[in-house]
């Protein structure tokens, strides 16, 4: 049995929920998938599909079984990729997706000088904070902050971002510094609900992960106008590090509640594993990892 290849039978399988579905995708007879897939059941000594005349699901061991199979056949297929790639000079076009704001800010000048660098790719920026299917959408590659919930994209670590609270000297030296969590009752609230529309905010106490509702005086889509609210009239406000930093920096604002926040999340480039690993896509990771200062998991700058 080669185990690449009931690997891949398996993930057809459990994609497309048949075999028959699965053998067409792969160019194989029905019964040349299920020998496969019996041939890795033994191997790994686990029932991994519930067969019945109707269906076919995944088993427990199954589904835990799929996320590792995932990422083995994309190294694989990384690896493959990257040798052809090698091979060849990046050209063609190159489609980035990037969070609105953070692909203005730091995006944009990672794909100038891509461009300048790969005069043979012409490039095209999407900014949207909406969650693209990147297959289905045509874009190579994606910037994405925080955990990744979809196992079947290949992701590079690039960076990582704090979520912090932040205030204005004049405000906090009217009415006082948060110590803690709780103590956000007491003050007017500015909610950026870019992240979603629950007026709640999430800090560690104790070890422990809470959840602190509040009534905002002011409610905002996007985070300039709650951080101009914030230096200009007042309040607390919680946004992501980068969106804060130049006022932070500036001493416009200035961080509260640091110790109580949740650890930084991710920030990932990320590609389809359908796809081999172009020249093009490969060097725009390179260049992200050598040029990039995506690190906000430290002070806010």
């Amino acid at each position: 049995m080669d185990r690449i290849d009931a690997m891949t039978a398996f993930v057809a399988v459990a994609d497309l929920r048949g075999f028959a579905p699965a053998a067409r995708k792969m160019g194989l007879s029905a019964s040349n998938v299920t020998r496969l897939i019996a041939a890795l059941e033994e191997r790994v000594g686990a029932r991994l599909l519930q067969r019945t005349t109707r269906s076919v699901t995944l088993t427990d061991d199954g589904a835990r079984y799929l996320e590792r199979a995932r990422r083995i056949l994309a190294d694989v297929e990384e690896a493959e990729g990257s040798a052809q790639a090698e091979r060849t000079q990046p050209s063609g076009r190159l489609v980035v997706s990037a969070p609105v704001g953070f692909g203005r800010l730091h995006v944009t000048p990672l794909m100038s000088s891509f461009l300048q660098r790969y005069p043979e790719v012409s490039g095209e920026l999407r900014l949207s904070d909406r969650v693209i299917n990147l297959v289905e959408d045509g874009v190579d590659a994606a910037i994405r902050i925080g955990h990744l919930a979809d196992s079947s994209l290949v992701a590079r670590s690039i960076g990582s971002m704090r979520r912090i609270v932040v205030a204005s000297p004049a405000y906090l030296a009217r009415r006082g510094e948060p110590k803690t969590p709780h103590d956000i009752a007491a003050h007017d609230t500015i909610h950026f609900g870019g992240m979603g529309g629950v007026t709640e905010w999430r800090f560690i106490d104790g070890g422990e992960e809470i959840r602190i509702s509040h009534a905002p005086h002011f409610i905002t889509n996007i985070a300039d106008p709650a951080i101009w609210h914030a230096e200009h009239v007042g309040g607390l406000t919680w946004v992501l590090a980068y969106q804060a930093a130049d006022a932070v920096a500036a001493g416009r604002l200035r961080i509260v509640l640091a110790d109580h926040e949740l650890p930084a999340m991710p920030i990932h480039i990320v590609y389809p594993t359908s796809r081999l690993l172009s020249a093009k896509v490969r060097a725009f990771i390179d260049l992200a990892a050598e040029i990039a200062d995506w690190n906000f998991a430290g002070a806010a700058r």
